[in-house]
This record gives structure tokens, sequence and C-alpha cells, in this order.
């Protein structure tokens, strides 16, 4: 099969005679839908919208980059639907309008400034594509002059903000028809700025471009704008009341945004690659737009292509702020989406108007964001005065790559991947001391007290958990609060292969009152948690947490019982058949972070030059 992959022009790929999933008939839903002058339609990234978009801008103009786009659409869906509600064929609609095509996917950039000069292009030669409106005798000299100014590129921001609404008011004039505007990846901009700290202004620039080619414009005789975000309504397009959007929630449009599970049996069909579906769905399925199962287009042509089962989505899509967002989260955000790594569902209540200043105190905003983004699936949702509550998963193996590696970084800070992995090691192979060196940077290079203070327990296991999460799911198991022996376990690691070693971790924290007591000096501290961890270490004796791996064969078992008090901790550790315990003790050479209270004893000067001389 010949794919058309990294294409996204329709012409192009009819004219090269691509291999293709034929998705016209969404230009008849497009016309059957007459509930909207402004359609929003959001998808995540590689989902065929901006394919989607140039169809349906190859459809309604006549010519596009000067050629004829007539018989574009013979051989298509399109071409044999039965007529619509006013007994009109379809095809007669083609090639009748005029047309403004506006994509903002190149327009990301880390100022303010230079989102202007890239703006200033990318209007530039949108009116270069219709210069020919200089010739037009039904232009006054005045337009033509703003026409010039705009090619010339001599646009001031005012000139940006109004530059939608005086070209669509131009063809108007000259063609006597009323203006389709197709704007792609609307919401580019406003990602960018929210990363690069410019969102006010951007914003600013947008609902005044947007407002005045879209609220009251007699030239418009519709709109389509697609994009990744759904922004709220009233940040963006606030006095518009003929906008209606359509994000992963609605029904309309479903099928015509990635691949459906029949369309992928077909091109798997032609490829002779049907054995492969069972991967291909664990890897590339799981996305659910309303009531519509779809895959992954992007992953899917590569895979075809390759015949590799690996994470293509995740080498094309712009993450920066879904990486932010995960990164710098809550402690119970970061468990959440840890336990959702394993396979589990979670409900959270989605707030679909997103408004990016509200992503980090905003739960509900921040859970939106990564559904509408294709990070979560909803697999069931109910309707209450504050929004949607969902029932969220991963959708596939593909996207728990994606959040593996954002744990990864997060972990590694700047030590790199590598050292993470020898850190990983260490504990996969029963090197605790090792382990437990590492386990200390991490606890003082990257976490935040904060982070701890006000759910220690969540944040302990959820770290812990991260820790874990990258781990290759072929080769070991990863559990979490599950039922064992006669209790339930924090974490077990269990090998698919017994040969290898198996570890239960059960886990401790100081609570607030007992560290404070323990706080006059390290030494107490210690002590207590060592008890905590030789404590966790019972425990899992106790209430037998071992008993599902020994009864899977699992030859080798390692206990640890982990103790966390702020940014200090201690282990235990047992192994199986050698129950010998043993007590791996961090080194305590690192920054101080637990505070002296006022009412301790004042350790003299004297007692500080012995303790400075034994260091040394």
């Amino acid at each position: 099969m010949k794919m058309a992959i990294g294409y996204s022009d329709f012409k192009e790929i009819i004219d090269q005679k691509f291999d293709f999933v034929d998705k016209s008939l969404f230009v008849k839903e497009f016309f059957d839908d007459t509930s909207a002058k402004v359609s929003v339609i959001t998808r995540p990234s590689r989902f065929g919208k901006t394919l989607n978009l140039s169809m349906l801008r190859y459809f309604l103009a006549a010519e596009v980059g000067g050629e004829s786009t007539k018989g574009l659409f013979d051989n298509l869906k399109i071409a044999n639907c039965s007529n619509d509600i006013n007994g009109t064929n379809y095809l007669s609609y083609q090639g009748q309008h005029p047309v403004i095509f506006l994509t903002l996917k190149d327009v990301k950039e880390t100022s303010y400034a230079n989102v202007i000069n890239k703006l200033k292009v990318v209007i530039q030669n949108l009116y270069g594509e219709h210069r020919y409106l200089m010739r037009s005798e039904r232009l006054e000299a005045d337009e033509k002059n703003i026409i010039q100014k705009m090619i010339d590129n001599e646009a001031e921001v005012v000139d940006l903000e109004f530059a939608l609404l005086r070209l669509s008011n131009y063809l108007f004039k000259h063609y006597n028809k009323k203006v389709y505007i197709l704007i792609d990846e609307y919401d580019t901009p406003i990602q960018s700025s929210y990363i690069a700290n410019y969102y006010k202004e951007i914003m600013n620039l947008m609902r005044g471009m947007l407002g005045a080619a879209l609220k009251d414009n007699l030239a418009l005789n519709r709109a389509v704008i697609t994009g990744v975000i759904r922004v709220a309504k009233e940040s963006l397009f606030s006095g518009l009341n003929n906008v209606k959007i359509y994000s992963v929630m609605q029904s309309k449009y479903s099928q015509y945004f990635g691949f459906t599970e029949e369309e992928v049996d077909d091109l798997l069909k032609k490829s002779k690659m049907i054995d492969r579906t069972l991967d291909v769905k664990k890897w590339y399925n799981g996305y659910k737009f309303a009531e519509t199962t779809v895959y992954n287009p992007w992953s899917i042509v590569n895979f075809i292509e390759s015949n590799e089962l690996q994470p293509y989505w995740v080498n094309t899509s712009d993450n920066a702020l879904i990486r932010d967002v995960v990164i710098h989260s809550s402690s119970e955000f970061k468990t959440n989406i840890e336990e959702l790594l394993l396979g589990k569902t979670c409900e959270q209540l989605i707030d679909e108007h997103v408004v990016f200043g509200d992503l980090k105190q905003n739960k509900g905003a921040a859970w939106s964001l990564l559904v509408s983004a294709g990070y979560l699936n909803v697999l069931s949702f109910k309707t209450v005065r504050q929004g949607l509550i969902c029932q969220l998963s991963i959708p596939n193996q593909e996207i728990a790559s994606v959040y593996s590696n954002m744990i990864e970084m997060w972990l590694s800070a700047d030590r790199g991947i590598q050292w993470y992995n020898s850190f990983l090691n260490n504990l996969l192979s029963g090197n605790i001391r090792e382990f437990a060196e590492g386990l200390e940077k991490l606890l003082t290079q990257v976490s935040s007290v904060y982070d701890m203070a006000s759910e220690p327990e969540a944040f302990y296991h959820g770290l812990m958990l991260g820790l874990t999460a990258s781990l290759d799911h072929t080769v070991y198991e990863l559990s979490s609060n599950r039922e064992g022996g006669y209790g339930r376990y924090d974490i077990a690691i269990t090998p698919k292969d017994d040969n290898k070693l198996g570890i239960i971790l059960e886990l401790k924290s100081i609570s607030n009152e007992s560290n404070r007591k323990s706080n006059r000096n390290i030494k107490s501290l210690t002590l207590l948690l060592e008890r905590n961890a030789k404590e966790a270490l019972t425990q899992i004796d106790e209430k037998n947490y071992v008993g599902g791996m020994l009864q899977r064969g699992i030859k080798k078992i390692i206990k640890m019982g982990i103790a966390f008090a702020g940014k200090r901790f201690q282990i235990a550790t047992a192994t199986i058949p050698s129950e010998k315990a043993k007590k791996v003790v961090t080194k305590t050479k690192t920054t101080k972070i637990i505070k002296v209270p006022p009412t301790a004893k004042k350790i003299s000067k004297k007692q500080k030059t012995k303790k400075s001389s034994r260091k040394s």
C-alpha cells in the first residue's frame, strides 16, 4: 500500500493516488448541519483535522493555488450520496464558493513580539493567495491599497485583528457570494503563549481577530474552526451567540476524525496484516468519541508502513503543555495518573470550558485538557451542575508510554534518562543500597516539601509508583493496593519470568506530630524511621503479602519496608529464600530540611566542631 504519511493537502493525496481512508462524507454532514454558523471542532493532534479542513476547502472553492478543483471528488463517497433535504445533489455545491483558509499551526513562538512577526507573515501569505483581487473592478482603490499593504508585510497589530474581516468583505464584493472561513489549529498560539507567559496578550489579539471576522459579519456564510483544546467561549468567543463547539464528548462528526474499527480492519486486510489486529488494538485503539470507537490514524498508517509496534504519536505531537501540566501537578494528580498507568480507571469532574489561567488551580480544567488532547479516554459520563463526572482511562499502550516518558523526565531532572534507568535497575536487581542513594537524590532535588505536606501518604505512594511506571510491562507486572494474603499491599513488582527478582513494597509515613517531636535531632528521627521501616517489613510477613508471588513460582523475592518523613527515609529489607533481614541506612550528609523548633535544645559550638571533625 502507498500510505500518505505526512501529507495533509487533499489534492496532493488524490493526484498522487495515495491509499487513504475516504472521509468525504464529512462534507455531507457539514452541509446537513444548519444548527450553527460557526462550528468549532476539537480533536487530538494527528487525528485528521487539517486533512478534513483541506478537503472541505477543495470542495467549496473553484480554484486553490490557481488550480481547478473540478473532478477531485468524482470517485469518492460524497459523489454517491443521495440528494440533500432540498433535493440538490451534493456535488452541485462543489467549486461554488469563495473560501478563506488560514492555518495557525506554525504560530508557536517564545515571545509575543515573535508571534506578531509570525502572524504578519501568515497574513501576508493569505492575502497573497488572493492577489487577483487587485484586478477586481468591484473593489475601491483604498481597499486595494490595504490588500497591497498586507502583501508587502506592512501590517500593524490593528490590521492583523481586522485582516479576516476585511478579506471576507473584499471576496464578497468580488464574487457577490458569501464567504466560508476555515481556520486550522486556532489554539496553537494560545498553547504556546501559556507556556511562554504571554497568554493575556495573545488572547486579546485572538479575541479581536475572531470576534471581528465571526460576529455580525454580513460577508460570512459559515465558518469551521479546528483545534485540540476547547478554549472557554467566555474567554475567546465572548459575544458570539452563533458558535457551536463539537468536542470529543459530542457525537457529531465523531466518525470523521480518527479511523473506525471497520476502517482499520479494511486497511489491515489490504496490507495483508490482519493477523496483527489484536496487537494494533492494544497499542493504538481505546479512543471513544461519544459512542464511536476510533484509532489514532497517524499511528495506524505508520505501523502499516513499518510493520513495527512502537509509539509513533509521541514523536510528532507537541506535548509541551501536557508535560508542563503533568510534571507540575499536585501529588494527588500524579497519583491518579500513576494508578491509571496500572490499568485502573478514575472518576473526575471535567470542565470542558478550559480557561488556561485556571489549569494549575482548577482540577477539572487540567483533566479536561488531557481528555481533549487525547491523553485520556472517557468511558462514561454523567452531567452534574458543575460539569461532567467522567470515568477516565488511559486509551492504549502508546499513550501509556507517553506518560512514562514524562514521569522519567520529571524524576531524572537534569541527570538524564540513563541515570534514571540505572537507578531503576538497582531496584530490580536488588542493589538496595545504591537504590537508596538514588532515592535520596530524588527526594532532595526533585520533590517539594509542599507536595508532601498536605497528603504525605498519597505523595510517597505516588512517588514510588512513578519510579516504577516505566517498567517494561512485557517483563514485569506492576500492581498497587491489591489484595494479597490477608490484606492489601502497597506496591508489588511481579516478574513474568520466575527466575527474576520479585519485589513487595510496604510504605509508612511519619505523622507530622511524630515528626515534630523527633525534630530536636536527626538521631531520634532516624530511630523513629528505622522502627517504622521494620514495622512495615513485619506487616508484609504477618499479612503474607508474598503469598501470590510464591504461588506463581517466583524463586526469589525481596521484601522492602520504607518509612518516610519529609525528605528523609529508612529502608528495611528481607529476602526469600534468605529470611535474614538487613537494614539499609541512607546517608545523612544531605541538606537539612527538618527545621529545629525554637524550643529545642541548641547545639553548642563545641558540639558542632566535634560533629564536623567526625564528618571530615
